[in-house]
């Protein structure tokens, strides 16, 4: 009998329904959540609207998002948010305490459990041999209420590394050369099990680096093992009693096997505007530079901010280079000060921001128009910095320190001073007191201000489905395309308010469109082609889309999280089957589908273009199960009915 995976071994240690066999649907135990608060007033608005009395799982809910308060909105939601988490037995980060990846994997992730978050990355918390999954809120709702959580059981690719990272070279760079492998479409039902003799010299934190940008690919989850080096963090960390030895049997099979030999790796880039358009910094040919920003949950960690403050101890930024710092949590953040280190930092004329997501969802530090920003994040979709014509380029912390001392690209490589040795704390500093342990109040009040409403309701789908084609789009159609973030982000727990910026730099009108279509008694249709849905889980993105009457989403393909949320909120996904449907549509042609017994069981559709007067067939991917929720009108109405 051929070896597991250590994915495959937790997923059987955990497994409710089904069987384990890449591509069928199986159900799983979840062990612990995550929230954060830009999508978390919604996950709990959904909780509570399923009735428990309290959570069923470790949870957790942090901070770290709209922690500028800006107006009454952010903090209103706080409120919500801590008050919800006292009644109903979740531990709450507040603001300040850090970016939620990066303090889970801090202070409550464990290998061989499971943990599904309202945030893509989520996957973080598999540096730790954890099975880590970023999803809807309402599949974080139901989890939390002790349902079983719904998955394709992906194949298993084995990234294997050999050697070790030369001089000047990065986790980051392993994780942009897997990026330029992969890209960032067709890894559906697809997930990444590190293993090789070169994962022995990655510190947590590194692995940290690689397991986050997972996300970006689109695969279900990317894990390393459970070995010496996750032992010394845990114990570091205070948290030894919570190790235990994980890893693939010797003689595992996997569906797929990639060699990387980490001796060869040389300082990448990924260049505007997405994160598989890998190149050299060696090819960027010393381009002026304008911002360079550091920080985000893919690169805040002790680790990384220690190699930024010794490469700037004694250097001055470049004059024109705004040079910004975000350390990824509190944690981070004194350490660092109680040793020097932040002194380095802010003697070299850097610019101190608050431990939170920050620049990287948009909040904050636009850059200037047309200009070149060097970030350590995870994205760089067009616009997401807030300013739509800057050139975001994602890097590792060593590239863009290399790159702020100089003011152009520079391959760290080429500068005049060695890298930096930088050995990890035998013991952190712990200090849990901004993390309020849930009182488990029944009684707990729960303030709603004016920008909570309740979640947006749904019907069941019709027989026959007629509308008009309200938006067409092309490829990668990111989350943030569909709902932009940053200023934005306030206005997630008022979803009629936060619909109204739907596609908003896209189609302006779109919401509108909708509305009048509404009005004329007649549904909403989108049109896209390839990777629709991809980055963030951001449930919005299809539960907006809802309140404003689409009824289905067209396309040649979609990303894993985003067809999970259109399943959610009863919007049903249908697949072209020929390019030539795909082009013949145009944005408001009318359509009708027929939604009946025998479409639904088949998997078929029939698509009649009234406009045109043509048909054609599409074929939805959907398991027997997904169809019953998206004809229930979406998971609520199915959970409360008694689906399972």
């Amino acid at each position: 009998m051929a070896g597991k995976s250590l994915m495959y071994k937790i997923l059987e240690d955990h497994l409710m329904e089904g069987e384990l066999k890449a591509g069928t649907d199986i159900g799983i135990k979840i062990d612990q959540t995550l929230t954060q608060d830009a999508l978390g007033t919604m996950a709990y608005l959904e909780f509570e609207a399923l009735g428990v009395e309290k959570v069923k799982t470790l949870s957790v809910s942090y901070v770290d998002h709209n922690t500028l308060q800006d107006g009454f909105e952010n903090a209103d939601d706080h409120k919500y948010l801590q008050d919800v988490a006292s009644k109903y037995g979740i531990y709450y980060s507040k603001a300040g305490n850090g970016i939620c990846h990066q303090v889970h994997v801090e202070r409550f992730a464990r290998p061989g459990q499971t943990l599904v978050g309202s945030d893509s990355h989520t996957p973080t918390s598999g540096s730790l041999g954890m099975f880590a999954m970023g999803v809807g809120g309402m599949d974080v709702a139901a989890s939390m209420a002790g349902h079983a959580f719904h998955l394709i059981c992906p194949r298993v690719i084995n990234i294997k590394l050999t050697g070790s990272l030369p001089a000047w070279c990065a986790a980051k760079d392993v994780v942009l050369k897997v990026l330029s492998i992969l890209t960032t479409k067709g890894n559906v039902g697809t997930a990444l099990e590190y293993t090789g003799e070169g994962i022995a010299s990655l510190t947590v934190p590194e692995r940290a680096t690689i397991t986050n940008m997972g996300a970006e690919m689109g695969v279900t989850t990317s894990i390393f093992p459970s070995d010496e080096r996750t032992r010394e963090f845990l114990k570091a960390q205070q948290r030894e009693d919570m190790w235990l030895p994980l890893a693939p049997d010797a003689d595992a099979v996997y569906d797929d096997v990639i060699e990387i030999n980490l001796d060869e790796l040389e300082p990448l880039v990924a260049c505007p505007h997405s994160p598989d358009n890998v190149k050299t910094v060696a090819e960027m040919n010393e381009i002026p530079v304008d911002q360079v920003l550091v920080g985000s949950c893919t690169n805040s960690s002790y680790r990384d901010l220690m190699v930024v403050a010794a490469m700037l101890k004694g250097r001055k930024i470049h004059p024109n280079v705004s040079f910004g710092v975000a350390p990824g949590s509190r944690q981070v953040l004194e350490m660092i000060s109680k040793n020097g280190a932040l002194a380095d930092i802010i003697s070299s004329g850097a610019r101190i921001l608050e431990s939170t997501c920050g620049f990287c969802v948009g909040c904050g530090q636009a850059p200037r128009s047309k200009s070149i920003s060097l970030r350590t994040n995870n994205r760089n979709y067009e616009g997401r910095s807030g300013t739509k014509d800057a050139q975001v380029h994602l890097v590792s912390a060593e590239t863009a320190v290399a790159s702020a001392l100089t003011g152009k690209f520079t391959d760290p490589r080429t500068l005049d001073f060695e890298k930096p040795n930088i050995t990890l704390p035998e013991v952190y500093d712990i200090d849990d007191s901004m993390i309020v342990k849930p009182a488990m109040d029944a009684q707990q009040e729960i303030l709603r201000g004016p920008n909570i409403g309740n979640p947006p309701s749904n019907e069941a789908m019709p027989e026959v489905v007629e509308a008009k084609v309200a938006i067409k789009v092309g490829d990668k159609i990111t989350t943030d395309h569909i709902m932009p973030a940053g200023p934005y982000l306030k206005f997630r727990s008022n979803v009629p308010k936060y619909s109204q910026y739907t596609f908003c730099h896209v189609k302006p009108d779109f919401a509108d469109t909708c509305k009048a279509n509404v009005a004329k008694g007649q549904f909403n249709i989108i049109v896209a082609h390839e990777s629709y849905g991809q980055g963030s889980s951001r449930e919005h993105a299809a539960l907006c889309p809802m309140y404003l009457g689409v009824k289905a989403v067209m396309a040649k393909s979609i990303e894993r999280i985003h067809m999970d949320n259109l399943v959610n909120f009863g919007i049903l996904p249908l697949f072209f089957t020929e390019d030539a449907d795909y082009e013949a549509l145009e944005c408001g042609d009318e359509l009708t589908i027929d939604m009946n017994d025998v479409a639904f069981t088949s998997g078929e559709f029939i698509v009649k273009n009234v406009t045109q007067g043509t048909s054609f067939s599409m074929k939805t991917p959907l398991n027997d199960r997904q169809k019953e929720i998206v004809r229930a009108g979406g998971k609520l109405n199915f959970l409360r009915a008694g689906g399972k």
